[in-house]
């Protein structure tokens, strides 16, 4: 999410259904705000992780689809938006540079209004899930949201992007835009030991559009292996790095994709050891799953489901990303439970890419400043987002 310029971006928390960011702010309150948090919710229909923040002046309720890898706030001015405090962004101005915008609308041929001002700097609102981009204007309003001690922070200019009505398309319903990296704190770690791996960069941009040059802003770590009952899964290992031409192959994290989607070699070869592990029968797929089973025929854990534990192996035997039962299994319907992987097809961007359904009750903080992931599954120490208690630093 792009910020005005008196705010550092430093730690993204995610668990699950709720969210805890982190980084340094000046806001409307009497002491700087320790951490700032938002609820998250599910769209049934669409499975879209939906936030609410409060926008404009008067304050209303806007709702926003989640993208992690998203590189800004955009939201639909052209329908609805009304305002007394919205700035926009000058040409060759400081938010601009901030905003790392490389283009200007010199004129807009229509009354002016949020989204459309003369000598404004622009930047390429994506929805990730249509998907489709086009243009829009930077520009900055008041922002509100909840600290993490209950109380409203509102900062009066923060930056984000003027979208069009088109860009709505596919996104869950009442959404009028989406959010990716968001802000604000400090956070008292020891309420969930994390274990760490470092963030890698994709040097190709994933975005719709981009510049040449321009690196991806999405979040990619480094899997070394994949094992299942730990054992490990015979893949082609250059799948796993990231080409520094191309930019196609290794692995990211995404609230986009609602299962962690797998390039085609290495799915199968997943779905092979997991099934010789498992050792119950199958049954007809249910798509978008390869991988069914008859839910009689699977017994329960604390973790969920009672299947092969599967880690995501990163830069040592150490250090993985485990995945169990209750994060690899969905129930598809009373009678079938199957593997929540999906083929994502021969030679794809990412060879690995770790979707919502996975990344639920776990707790990840993003450290932009250290450059590095810190993950703790919630599930494995018997607690859930559910009951999770956010504690930040003294």
């Amino acid at each position: 999410m792009v910020s005005s310029s008196t705010i550092i971006f430093h730690i993204f928390l995610i668990c699950g259904l709720s969210l805890l960011f982190i980084s340094s702010c000046q806001a409307t309150t009497l002491t700087r705000p320790k951490g700032l948090i938002l609820s998250v919710s599910k769209d049934p229909s669409t499975l879209q992780y939906i936030i609410e923040i409060k926008q404009r002046t008067p304050l209303v309720p806007v709702k926003l689809a989640v993208d992690l890898g998203a590189q800004f706030l955009w939201v639909d001015c052209e329908k609805g938006y009304t305002t007394s405090s919205y700035r926009p962004a000058r040409c060759n101005s400081a938010p601009c540079s901030l905003a790392k915008s490389t283009s200007c609308m010199t004129e807009c041929y229509s009354p002016a209004s949020p989204g459309c001002t003369n000598n404004t700097c622009t930047l390429f609102p994506e929805n990730t899930y249509a998907p489709i981009a086009t243009s829009g204007t930077l520009g900055s309003d008041a922002l509100s949201v909840h600290s993490a001690v209950g109380e409203p922070v509102t900062i009066p200019h923060f930056l984000f992007v003027c979208g069009a009505t088109l860009l709505l398309d596919k996104l869950s319903s009442g959404v009028t835009g989406m959010a990716g990296t968001i802000y604000f704190g400090e956070f008292d770690s020891s309420t969930a030991p994390l274990t760490y791996t470092p963030l890698l960069t994709n040097p190709v941009s994933t975005a719709g559009v981009s510049t040449e040059g321009e690196a991806s802003s999405e979040y990619f770590i480094g899997v070394k292996s994949v094992k299942i009952n730990e054992k490990v899964v015979h893949i082609n290992p250059t799948l796993l790095s990231i080409n520094g031409t191309t930019g196609h192959g290794g692995t990211k994290i995404s609230t986009v994709d609602k299962y962690t989607v797998l390039e085609t070699s290495i799915y199968k070869a997943v779905i092979h050891a997991f099934v010789q592990e498992l050792n119950v029968p199958r049954v007809p797929s249910v798509a978008p799953f390869g991988a069914c089973f008859s839910s009689k025929n699977i017994g329960t854990a604390y973790t969920g489901p009672a299947v092969p534990i599967i880690d995501l192996v990163l830069q040592s035997k150490d250090v993985y990303w485990r995945i169990y039962g209750g994060h690899s299994m969905v129930r598809v319907n009373k009678d079938v439970t199957c593997l929540g992987f999906v083929d994502g097809g021969l030679n794809s961007r990412t060879s690995i890419v770790i979707g919502g359904h996975q990344v639920e009750e776990n707790l990840l903080e993003i450290d932009f400043a250290a450059s590095k992931l810190g993950f703790s599954p919630l599930w494995y120490r018997k607690q859930s987002c559910a009951n999770f208690k956010f504690a930040a630093k003294a």
